[in-house]
């Protein structure tokens, strides 16, 4: 796509040389627009309005080969499609206005992407206000092939527009001009997340806008400033980068918008650390993923990152206002969710203080590189790799320096997955083994009881996250996920050190009342007792070995994008 002239914050004018700049195009609006959106294309007949739309349709529905008819003669062609419905319209034999009216035309396009050719034949009140003007031209004596083509946006795809622009210099930066983008569907996180597919090799390209400001909760400062939640893009490239540099799998950012907040990264492929319907661990990738952890956590680990010439990063502490501002979205969102009233000013400062002298141990242990979402969406399995390097590290912005346990917490104890008890324990054995045998005076005891205190603290704020997506963002399906965080819970608050938390618990906070089948294992039951560790074997003669170097620079991109529930 060659650019013809300036822009300005609404409007951009392009040419398209040929038939693949135009889908090339047609890639790029697809990606940014959403339902309630409105393409209104015009032009002389024969400027390629109806090709545009076609490549729309067919890139809005991720299917190439999918028969997309003009709706010269019916008007309307209308497309449900898994992304989108879709209102393709065709107003050129539309005669008056009021012809919209007798087909429905407000309720058809409500909650729909709507493309209309012809638009001026559907009078002003027709049109969505958040709307993309695309006027097709061909331009005085250049190739038959050849558009001009002027875009204006107008409400959010004015913005969006801009994005847009963005967006395509840094794929053509990154040497993936003519690569055909894939939509990845998207979770719990506010980013988003395309595969670019080349003929020889792919990328992921990471959209991440900078993260606004929200209402303030405490202190005049909002619950991300508190739970040191990443704002933009240069966490995850200073992350990326430094776990690189120690050998293990990080996605190489191949290039970087950093102001825009978009990053091409290298493409991990589809294995991931779970397989089978319903998917489950599989111990000997959990067992790496458990290697890579008590790797990690043995380096000497610095707090302040490079992100790029003249910029850093410096992780933040995972201090008590993080973990207590965490903790509270139990009694912010869980507890109402169960039907309760909102808790007493007493009983939330009780609740604070027990979280408080609980979290003292685990807060004094060493801190590492604590990554946060270390669990099996964020986990990919590449098998062409050695030691350490098979685990693919995905969706670590919100780093912090924290305790050790966390991280092993979130593999050992997945949200998402069912985790047999034996399994968990032997992969808590096998950290602290690994560990032990670096370090004669590594404190096992202490990490168990660590391990106990932070998966209670991460149960408790997970339980209000789904509550949270469910209420606030209409994401319901991470209800089903409540069940065994519950036995999570359950489990970890049995620790003797947790007993005072356990009776709060046990007066105020209910299980969860979904009236569905719990997703707990015969292995994962609400009454089994807290993981116990004895003192590993003393070390053999071979330690451990360091990280891996990864066996190469490129490979290919996730099935699922990297998924954010624990931050």
């Amino acid at each position: 796509m060659n650019e013809a002239a300036t822009v300005n914050v609404t409007s951009w004018d392009v040419v398209l040389p040929d038939e693949g700049a135009t889908s090339r195009l047609a890639m790029d609006l697809a990606s940014m627009l959403m339902p309630g959106d409105m393409v209104a294309l015009s032009g002389e007949l024969g400027t390629g309005k109806t090709t545009i739309a076609r490549a729309l349709v067919r890139e809005i529905a991720a299917d190439e080969r999918l028969d997309v008819p003009s709706p010269t003669f019916t008007i309307l062609q209308l497309y449900e499609l898994p992304r989108a419905r879709l209102v393709h319209a065709d107003l050129y034999r539309v005669a008056d206005p009021s012809e919209l009216e007798e087909i429905g035309w407000d309720e058809l396009r409500d909650g729909a992407i709507t493309l209309v050719e012809w638009p001026d034949r559907a009078g002003g009140a027709a049109l969505a206000p958040d709307r993309l003007d695309i006027s097709l031209s061909m331009p005085p004596g250049a190739a038959p092939t050849v558009r001009r083509v002027r875009l204006i946006g107008h409400g959010r795809l004015a913005t969006a527009l801009m994005r847009m622009r963005a967006t395509r210099a840094l794929i053509d930066l990154a040497g993936f001009g003519p690569a055909r983008r894939r939509h990845l569907q998207g979770d719990a996180s506010s980013r988003t997340y395309e595969r670019l597919v080349g003929t020889r090799r792919t990328a992921v390209l990471m959209d991440a806008p900078r993260r606004p400001d929200g209402p303030p909760v405490r202190d005049g400062l909002p619950y991300s400033a508190i739970a040191h939640l990443a704002e933009d893009v240069r966490p995850f490239v200073a992350m990326a980068r430094g776990l690189k540099a120690r050998g293990f799998s990080a996605p190489v950012v191949n290039a970087a918008d950093l102001e825009a907040g978009l990053l091409v990264i290298e493409d991990f492929g589809t294995g991931a650390v779970v397989e089978g319907t319903p998917p489950a661990p599989v111990a000997e990738r959990y067992e790496a993923a458990t290697d890579v952890l008590a790797a990690l956590h043995r380096l000497d680990l610095p707090a302040t990152l490079p992100v790029a010439p003249n910029i850093e990063h410096t992780l933040p502490p995972y201090d008590i206002g993080a973990f207590l501002i965490e903790a509270e979205l139990l009694v912010d969102w869980y507890l109402p969710h169960q039907g309760l009233p909102p808790t007493s000013p007493e009983q939330r400062e009780l609740f604070r203080s027990l979280w408080t002298e609980a979290l003292s141990g685990p807060m004094a242990m060493k801190p590492v590189w604590t990554l946060r979402d270390f669990h099996s969406p964020n986990l990919m399995w590449l098998p062409e790799r050695e030691g350490l390097a098979r685990v693919g590290l995905l969706d670590f912005q919100d780093a912090l320096m924290g305790p050790p346990a966390y991280d092993l917490v979130s593999l050992a104890q997945d949200a998402r997955i069912d985790v047999p008890e034996e399994l968990e324990l032997s992969l808590v054995g096998r950290y602290a083994k690994a560990r032990r045998e670096a370090d004669p005076h590594f404190d096992v005891r202490g990490f168990a009881g660590s391990y106990a205190i932070l998966g209670a603290q991460r149960a408790t704020k997970i339980l209000g996250i789904f509550a949270r997506l469910d209420k606030r963002d209409r994401k319901p399906h991470y209800l089903r996920h409540m069940p065994r965080i519950w036995s999570y819970l359950d489990r970890c608050l049995a620790f003797p050190d947790l007993a005072g938390l356990k009776a709060w618990y046990e007066t105020h906070v209910p299980p969860p009342s979904l009236p569905t089948p719990s997703l707990t294992s015969p292995d994962m039951s609400p009454n089994l007792p807290p993981p116990t560790l004895s003192p590993p074997d003393p070390p053999e003669p071979e330690p451990g070995s360091p990280p891996a170097e990864p066996a190469g620079e490129a490979a290919s991109a996730p099935s699922s994008t990297p998924e954010t529930s624990a931050s």
